[in-house]
């Protein structure tokens, strides 16, 4: 067995293999903390470090994949809000998860439901942990009627009230009916509706016989 004298110390050719690795090891760890804690496949090359020695962490459970390309320290660190803001910054919540983030439907969905462009790559939201919907759409509808709310600790975009209900029309029979009923008859009763707003994008959407069949007999 080879061996190597350091400071005087002379030690094996395994152990300075070991310390070499736990030393890139914490400079990794250190890296990912500095950048939030979960970074992208393409961050981690700022090291400078050969890929294998990060599949090498994973597999020895010093890293975790949450999914292809995206890692952490620990994924218990985050909530599931959390990995979703992290995960799709450029994403919008929509659907089930946007009526019950205003308090429009009681029972919390499962899974989450976000807008996203139309172009971006299908292997994002291949992964089993959180479970994720998309709906895509072209690329200037997801800068109409965009709000932010808290979310995990975050700010997560996601539809206004008005243009929320436009979705749901259009996409209404992706979704569960008593759950689409729940969410119209919620933004009926809203006094803070902005009927002007829900016609804008009635058109934009092209909901607006929807709108005026099932909204504006209650308005």
């Amino acid at each position: 067995m080879r061996r190597e004298r350091r400071n005087g110390v002379i030690m094996s050719e395994s152990y300075a293999v070991n310390e070499k690795r736990e030393l890139i090891l914490q400079k990794v760890k250190e890296f990912i903390v500095a950048h939030g804690g979960i970074v992208k496949k393409n961050q981690l090359e700022e090291l400078h470090i050969d890929y294998r020695r990060i599949l090498d962490f994973v597999e020895k459970g010093d890293l975790i994949r949450i999914k292809s390309g995206y890692y952490t320290i620990r994924i218990g660190d985050y909530s599931e809000d959390e990995l979703i803001v992290k995960l799709f910054p450029d994403a919008v919540l929509t659907m089930e998860c946007a009526l019950y983030a205003y308090g429009y439907i009681k029972r919390k969905p499962y899974g989450y439901q976000i807008s996203v462009d139309k172009n971006t790559s299908k292997s994002r939201f291949k992964l089993e942990f959180p479970q994720v919907t998309p709906f895509y759409a072209e690329p200037e509808t997801l800068q109409s009627g965009v709000d932010r709310i808290d979310f995990g600790n975050a700010k997560m975009q996601i539809f206004d009230k008005d243009r929320l209900i436009c979705e749901c029309l259009k996409y209404e029979d992706k979704m569960e009916r008593a759950v689409f009923q729940e969410g119209v008859l919620s933004y009926i009763k809203d006094e803070k509706k902005n009927i002007a707003n829900l016609m804008k994008y009635a058109r934009e959407r092209r909901v607006v016989k929807k709108v005026q069949s099932m909204i504006g007999v209650w308005l």
